[in-house]
């Protein structure tokens, strides 16, 4: 019986050690979600920015619940989804800034042509 007792005092003081997240960590991951939807996510990736925010809400209610270990895991990867937004948002920007120089060197290349004929190179 004994047993049995200091059995269920180490369950009970286990399910009281599992840590409240940080009280910043939901600020970061709405600066991070914030900081996608600058960098143009709502554009160019807003799938992964919708992920972050469905897990960041999802963060929200683990809490309410007392899910700490699951709302952590849930903050974390709404961060890593904001930081794939931006990545992603950042590709699509520079990819249509390479195509705008390419169609201008087309451009230019034809007017240099046109001016100078074909054998001049």
């Amino acid at each position: 019986m004994r047993n049995l007792a200091v059995f269920i005092l180490i369950l009970v003081l286990a399910a009281c050690a599992t840590p409240k997240p940080a009280p910043d960590a939901f600020t970061n991951a709405e600066e991070a979600i914030n900081a996608a939807v600058q960098a143009g996510a709502e554009e160019h990736s807003p799938v992964e920015l919708r992920f972050a925010r469905e897990k960041l809400a999802e963060a929200h209610k683990g809490i309410e619940f007392k899910q700490y270990d699951k709302s952590i895991v849930l903050i974390e990867q709404s961060e890593i989804n904001s930081e794939l937004a931006i990545e992603k948002s950042r590709a699509a920007i520079m990819r249509a800034r390479v195509a705008d120089a390419a169609r201008e060197n087309e451009i230019l290349l034809e007017d240099f042509e046109t001016t100078y004929g074909e054998d001049f190179k």
